[in-house]
């Protein structure tokens, strides 16, 4: 198998804040590869406004741990562990901000093949709840 193939990587998620929904819906082309039992996907973020400015994400699921890295104008690191509270440092055009980050569900598909990641949880600011958040994560390789 080559080290990194193409794929399409389709991204739905969902954030809950004060009742109201707010869901956001990527296609992209990425990366996937499954190392030492991990699953590792690979994409980039295009700023809607500057199309020249962009964010690397990865993110890597080892059993019941997801860790998002974001790096470009801004970086961050979420730690996404089922049933756990971690603390993750938000990089902000004010500064960093540190967040808390509770996990309901981790649900995962993923194979050599592809699959999906489904996570459920909630953000907080000095402990007070700020939002519910859901993503669903589908990886397929590509058709040539």
């Amino acid at each position: 198998m080559a080290d990194k193939e193409k794929y399409i990587i389709s991204i739905i998620g969902e954030q809950i804040l004060d009742g109201d929904s707010d869901k956001v819906e990527v296609l992209t082309a990425g990366n996937y590869i499954m190392k030492n039992g991990h699953s590792y996907i690979g994409y980039k973020e295009y700023d809607e406004n500057d199309p020249n400015e962009y964010y690397d994400n990865l993110i890597k699921v080892e059993n019941d741990l997801v860790t998002i890295t974001r790096r470009g104008p801004m970086k961050s690191q979420l730690m996404l562990e089922k049933g756990k509270r971690h603390q993750c440092i938000y990089q902000t055009a004010a500064g960093d901000l540190m967040i808390g980050v509770f996990t309901k569900t981790l649900c995962s598909t993923l194979n050599k093949n592809g699959g999906t990641l489904e996570v459920s949880y909630t953000l907080d600011f000095n402990t007070d709840l700020v939002s519910e958040n859901r993503f669903k994560i589908k990886v397929e390789k590509k058709s040539n």
